[in-house]
């Protein structure tokens, strides 16, 4: 920070950056007292590792926070602007460091934009403890990051930060710009910033800016957000409503009422990962083997929504959406599961049959595991007449397909096993 510099003149998040674990918010099933990265910041025995996790829920103000409080030299590294030269002479000193007993903890932001060779020239270096690397990623570092290094660092996933995780750091945000804002608003902000403390500080900052003598209103926030009906909550009432009402409408084949449920939802703020899910539900749970291909179509709408986000993704949702509302349904598979469930709850202590078991040894195979197994491709049809369900439950039928769409197909063949494994 120079001269001409003041700190109210940085971001509210930059400001609010805590410098203690006991003022860092979310992530307790890592940082809580106790809890494996508490222990290992609290020792100041930092080994390699990877903080993955989405935007905005303090990867890099753990870095801080251990820069902190280590007891070795921490240097900060870019993955956006350094390059092979750079790292070189990172290493050059860290290897100069070693050799007088200090050690060396580079944090590298932003890891996974590191091209394969980029990251082979800290492996070395890791390897014979000259660094301990600190990488942030919010890529699967599986796919982003050399299997060799990768190997030789603990990986910890943080989550989305939680309503309330942000609610008390807004609550925080407008003691320090001297806002008010009543509970409904802060509510709002939390909810809108789906897990990023970042963006939330963000949003408050802006709206503070636009207060009306210090009162932060509905109006300014929608404003802020240019969404209308912002003080959707997520975890209220009005949230389970309206994704009732899709999932009916949908069930009820009403695609111009299932459009109109997923657009309120959408423009009011609600996280497509989340219809996305309900819609993946709805496509074994009220279409099934009516329309196999409902699943397939589900779960690339989900992975549509996870790579563009909204706005984008709306028009991948809908798509979804008016093909489960307008096939053929049926809700055969959750019915037979839920039948097969029942059974398999007043019946956990039955043994497998002899003939269903894997004879993996001598002593299995004189216990006659195995015995009497008989293989389907070696007869007829690819079918036999073998029970495969314990002897109690024999003759149960749990799934009972319908004539709609495709599953008419599936009622056929299923009669035609069923004869046949009769006259076996």
């Amino acid at each position: 920070m120079s001269l001409f510099t003041s700190q109210e003149s940085q971001p509210l998040a930059a400001r609010m950056r805590p410098q203690t674990l006991d003022d860092f918010a979310g992530q307790s099933h890592l940082v809580a007292p106790g809890r494996i990265l508490r222990r290992i910041i609290d020792s100041d025995k930092i080994p390699s590792m990877i903080f993955w996790g989405p935007p905005g829920v303090g990867k890099t103000t753990l870095a801080g926070i251990i820069a902190r409080k280590t007891q070795a030299e921490f240097i900060t590294f870019s993955a956006v602007t350094g390059g092979i030269k750079e790292i070189r002479e990172v290493m050059k000193q860290a290897d100069i460091n070693r050799n007088f007993g200090t050690r060396t903890i580079l944090f590298v932001d932003e890891i996974h934009r590191f091209n394969k060779a980029q990251q082979d020239a800290f492996l070395p270096f890791v390897e014979r403890g000259s660094i301990i690397l600190i990488g942030a990623t919010t890529e699967n570092p599986s796919f982003e990051i050399n299997g060799a290094l990768l190997s030789r660092c603990k990986v910890f996933v943080l989550k989305p930060l939680t309503a309330d995780d942000l609610t008390g750091l807004l609550r925080r945000g407008t003691g320090v710009l001297g806002v008010n804002a009543d509970d409904e608003i802060i509510r709002a902000i939390a909810e809108f910033s789906n897990g990023d403390a970042r963006s939330a500080l963000s949003l408050l900052e802006m709206a503070a800016i636009n207060s009306e003598g210090g009162k932060i209103t509905p109006d300014i926030l929608e404003q802020c957000t240019s969404r209308k009906s912002l003080l959707y909550d997520k975890d209220g009432e009005e949230h389970y409503n309206l994704i009732s009402a899709l999932h009916k409408s949908m069930r009820n084949s009403d695609p111009d009422a299932a459009l109109y449920w997923l657009a309120r939802m959408l423009e009011a703020g609600e996280d497509p990962l989340y219809i996305a899910r309900r819609v993946v539900r709805f496509a074994s749970e009220d279409v099934g083997l009516a329309e196999p291909g409902a699943l397939s179509m589900a779960v690339a709408a989900y992975q549509a929504c996870h790579f563009v986000g909204m706005p984008e993704c709306s028009v991948n949702l809908a798509q979804a959406v008016i093909h489960m509302s307008v096939v053929p349904k049926s809700n055969s598979a959750e019915a037979a599961y839920n039948s097969a469930r029942d059974d398999a709850l007043h019946t956990m202590a039955e043994p497998v049959p002899l003939h269903l078991r894997n004879a993996e040894t001598k002593l299995m195979r004189e216990l006659d595991y195995g015995k009497g197994y008989k293989h389907a491709h070696d007869y007829a049809g690819h079918i036999t007449g073998m029970e495969c369900l314990p002897e109690n439950l024999r003759g149960r039928e749990y799934y009972r397909p319908t004539e709609q769409g495709s599953e008419a197909h599936y009622r056929k063949r299923l009669e035609w096993i069923r004869r046949r494994k009769a006259g076996q």
